[in-house]
């Protein structure tokens, strides 16, 4: 399945105009459209049209899109050069300005190549507790995903003791789906719960941004999000995932901003 199919993602008759139904399947446990399935079908969107591949992708939230609602994505490639096009896909629902996509995309050919950060030593996903969806999270894009905790605190375990260095982390897979930027995107919305994680209570919270900044689509049945929690401070929220291969390939970067808020639902 590619990520148009899963995510929803619908063409038009015009190739730069898509469209995004908000369906109980790309919903978070708050009841709106989960921010990486916005992520997601912008990327998609952008992709097919240019016809390049993502490189860098940053959404701005500016609403919440609910069911049964239906995104319009615009694509406007500002600048196409030789090698990268400079993009964003405006998401609209009845003309309000939902969220917005700014990228670029392309590829150059370089002899230059290196990685020089670390996965975390974590135990495989067969090896990991499963996490389980909670009850507001029924039915929603939650129960598409297969999740394992693979250095991550139980609800039960969430006493108000902080996180020693912040760092979390999940194994995720999503069955059927083929690996790539879209998928990186959706993958990379786990910030928020990383914050839980390393304040140690049940706080809830969403995303004002999520960027993602892609370096390989290697194939992997399982991504391990690498959370890491940088700061928490006059109600917002600052972190980074790296996600990465089974095998150890470093595939992207994301990194978010959200509102923190002291609510007992989460992501």
């Amino acid at each position: 399945m590619d990520a148009a199919e899963f995510f929803g993602l619908e063409p038009t008759d015009d190739p730069l105009h898509w469209l995004l139904p908000v369906t109980p399947g790309n919903l978070s446990g708050l009841g709106a459209l989960f921010g990486g399935c916005a992520l997601a079908g912008g990327i998609e969107a952008l992709e097919r049209s240019t016809g390049r591949p993502v490189v860098y992708a940053a959404v701005q939230f500016l609403s919440f899109a609910k069911p049964p609602s239906v995104v319009a994505i615009e694509v406007i490639e500002a600048v196409r050069g030789y090698n990268i096009s400079q993009a964003r896909a405006v998401g609209r629902v009845d003309g309000e300005e939902i969220f917005t996509v700014n990228a670029a995309l392309g590829k150059r050919d370089s002899p230059v190549d290196g990685v020089w950060v670390q996965p975390p030593d974590v135990a495989p996903p067969g090896d990991s507790p499963a996490r389980e969806a909670l009850e507001h999270q029924r039915g929603t894009v939650m129960e598409r995903v297969d999740m394992r905790m693979a250095n991550a605190r139980e609800p039960h375990e969430l006493d108000g003791t902080l996180s020693a260095d912040g760092r979390s982390a999940l194994w995720v897979r999503i069955p059927g789906l083929e690996l790539s930027a879209a998928a990186l995107g959706f993958v990379g919305d786990y910030v928020p719960f990383g914050i839980l994680q390393s304040i140690g209570r049940m706080i809830g919270g969403n995303s004002i941004d999520n960027t993602l900044r892609v370096v390989r689509t290697a194939p992997t049945e399982w991504i391990l999000a690498d959370i890491r929690t940088l700061a928490v401070r006059d109600g917002f929220g600052h972190g980074s995932v790296f996600l990465w291969s089974e095998r150890g390939d470093l595939l992207g970067i994301a990194s978010q901003t959200t509102i923190v808020r002291e609510n007992p639902q989460r992501r």
